[in-house]
């Protein structure tokens, strides 16, 4: 038996003892043992019973493990506006305004109830905690590059005109595959 097929049967009798034990969530907390990072996967994007799993999975690894990011495939400038509001620092009134910022399509992947209630969830959660200790919630996809270059170009212009001018220098590597700027600030190009 090749060793691809030994590790496929690990994984099936690991996934068939999680389903038949007693709190599968708490089986597969278990097995997470000190990893500081997890992976959680989808088989497809908009279906309501993945993203209520993977909500539950990740508010247990948050309270059970100490995890203190969640890093979504979502546009950055756009979970940046809800980790503002998860962390506080943000004048959005609840967890639907701090979402309104996700407007590229599929819009539906991060606006719905689910990620509503996760949200909110992760707000109550944080409000218990120093500010220092709150759990932030970032965006990691690059279909928003320009965007993404915008508002980093434009708060280090507000902190550190250097450091914009360095930004700007560096992300000129991206001049042939993104989109012109789209604001009236200054070009992020060099």
């Amino acid at each position: 038996m090749t060793a691809v097929a030994v590790a496929s049967l690990h994984d099936r009798a690991a996934a068939d003892a999680l389903a038949h034990a007693e709190d599968p969530y708490k089986a597969l907390i278990e097995r997470v043992g000190s990893a500081r990072v997890v992976l959680i996967g989808e088989a497809s994007h908009g279906t309501h019973e993945f993203y209520r799993e993977r909500a539950e999975i990740t508010q247990r690894l948050i309270e059970q493990k100490g995890f203190a990011a969640v890093a979504v495939e979502a546009d950055w400038p756009d979970a940046l506006r809800v980790n503002r509001y998860v962390t506080g620092t943000s004048d959005d009134a609840d967890a639907a305004d701090a979402l309104a910022g996700f407007r590229r399509f599929p819009t539906w992947m991060w606006r719905n109830a689910d990620v509503l209630d996760f949200v909110g969830w992760l707000r109550d959660f944080n409000e218990l905690r120093e500010r220092r200790s709150r759990v932030g919630f970032y965006g990691l996809d690059l279909y928003s590059l320009q965007t993404s270059i915008e508002a980093v170009i434009q708060y280090l212009e507000r902190v550190d005109p250097p450091a914009a001018e360095l930004a700007r220098k560096h992300y000129s590597c991206f001049y042939e595959i993104a989109d012109p700027p789209t604001t009236a600030t200054r070009s992020p190009w060099v």
